[in-house]
């Protein structure tokens, strides 16, 4: 018998510890990581509303799920979860859904949506099951280094390294305009940014400004993900954001900028580069195959209005 917990919002290291357990066993089968970025920011500072839940058996927890709220008008709730493979095939992942489905609509929300990393046919029939359809598709690309070419900037133009504290607000105010559309990277605070800096594998080297005259027009963050064996045996370079302010698009600053990020990673001795991007962004779509990236991963996002969500 599967019996669908909330987790006390009183003891956040037991609900991080269930969440990390399951999503660390995930991880080993599925070969990608089982929950976003999202979620462990939730669990570390958690919004007003957010809510999670464990599926047990035996007192023993086989599957979990993160409502994360997202304030606003109208308010909505963005569903995150991670289900013990034993247990895939049975009826824990649509319970854990309906859980999180329930609590959307006891909040009031007018909308909810799913986040599937490795989304397959069975996640597209779960969420069709719950009348969820599929909202946004994100694309892992990976492409070997080097790649061919040499960045070439704008006059006036020159690259440099992020300063911590120094460039801290005008980077927040150029990412924010340039992802304005994107619920995910847009809307960050100071606050948000130094959680980042804080983090061990932040470095500055691999933070890339494009200053025009002492203003940013853009920015690529690269990140080195360490060696996780068995599916990932050797360091992976992630362009991790990529950003160009609105009112510099079109100079030819995200070609250089890609080209300048994958340069770097590839000078740390990393042999393959990696980002991810809105499959409805055809013009990205098209730069980053123009240098040779190709489609490893698919993410999906399900989503519905409330009234429609069964």
């Amino acid at each position: 018998m599967v019996d669908v917990r909330a987790l006390a919002p009183d003891a956040p290291g037991t609900e991080t510890d269930v969440a990390r357990s399951l999503a660390a066993r995930s991880e080993r089968r599925d070969e990608h990581p089982a929950l976003g970025d999202a979620v462990w920011r939730d669990l570390e500072h958690p919004a007003a509303g957010s809510a999670g839940f464990a599926a047990i058996v035996d007192d023993e927890p086989i599957g979990y799920l993160r409502a994360i709220a997202r304030p606003g008008e109208p308010l909505s709730f963005e569903l995150a979860t991670t289900v013990h493979p034993d247990h895939r095939d049975d009826a824990v992942p649509g319970l854990l859904l309906d859980a999180g489905i329930a609590h959307a609509r006891a909040a009031h929300a007018a909308h909810v949506s799913l986040w599937v990393f490795g989304a397959d046919v069975d996640a597209d029939a779960l969420a069709a099951g719950r009348s969820l359809a599929i909202e946004r598709e994100l694309w892992q690309m990976r492409v070997l280094l080097p790649v061919a070419g040499t960045p070439t900037w704008p006059e006036g133009v020159v690259v440099r390294a992020f300063v911590p504290g120094a460039d801290d607000d005008e980077w927040v105010a150029v990412n924010n305009a340039s992802f304005a559309a994107d619920p995910d990277q847009g809307g960050w605070t100071r606050a948000t940014l130094a959680g980042r800096i804080a983090e061990p594998w932040f470095d500055p080297e691999g933070f890339l400004v494009a200053d025009d005259r002492g203003r940013m027009a853009g920015f690529c963050w690269t990140k080195v993900h360490p060696p996780a064996p068995p599916h990932e045996p050797h360091a992976l370079g992630e362009i991790y954001v990529i950003g160009v302010d609105p009112a510099d698009q079109g100079r030819g600053l995200g070609r250089g900028l890609v080209i300048g990020g994958l340069h770097h990673l590839h000078g740390r001795g990393i042999d393959v580069g990696m980002l991810f991007v809105d499959a409805k962004n055809a013009p990205a779509v098209g730069l980053y195959r123009a240098l040779g990236f190709v489609t490893s991963r698919i993410d999906r996002a399900y989503g519905a209005d409330l009234e429609d969500a069964g």
